[in-house]
């Protein structure tokens, strides 16, 4: 499958947010409800918000696009707010990275992170770190696959009032 990995500018806040959307919602639909899901997704996925996180320069959003249309995304940023205890290194936040459900199993999340981790080590990071939805457990193995392990930390991730809680992976570069 050919997959072209291209950096995402501001035209292209309406395609993403709809890819942003619609990949969220099938990860966690049945998680919280309804009303918490579309509240959710009209807070963090609306255009205006994805169009403002696309403006801040060190923030890194990329397309994986198949036939020239995007099926999965990827976003990073060297960030340390939500993750205190990362601060002693130089450290990179995987953010996001969805694909569509009907092209999972493909190898378009490897390709990504494989450029995340590309990226990472070309700009010398020490670590990477994400965090990841307790009971997401096929994201933990897919994670674990390349080598992050689990900081021992975790963080209230809620959907709308439905309580969540990710845990922090890391990995030493």
């Amino acid at each position: 499958m050919d997959i072209n990995i291209r950096r995402i500018g501001t035209d292209d806040v309406a395609a993403l947010s709809v890819l942003a959307r619609k990949t969220f919602y099938d990860t966690f639909t049945g998680t919280c409800t309804e009303a918490d899901m579309q509240g959710f997704l009209n807070q963090f996925y609306s255009e205006a918000q994805m169009s403002k996180e696309l403006l801040d320069e060190e923030t890194f959003c990329f397309f994986a696009a198949f036939n020239s249309v995007p099926v999965a995304y990827l976003q990073f940023k060297e960030d340390y707010n939500n993750f205190l205890e990362i601060k002693e290194w130089k450290a990179l936040e995987l953010k996001r990275i969805y694909v569509l459900q009907e092209f999972q199993g493909k190898g378009i999340a490897q390709k990504l992170m494989d450029f995340f981790l590309d990226f990472a080590a070309e700009k010398k990071y020490e670590v990477v770190w994400l965090g990841v939805w307790e009971h997401n457990m096929r994201a933990q193995k897919f994670y674990e696959k390349y080598g992050f392990a689990d900081s021992g930390y975790t963080h209230d991730f809620p959907i709308g009032s439905t309580p969540q809680t990710d845990k922090w992976l890391w990995k030493f570069l």
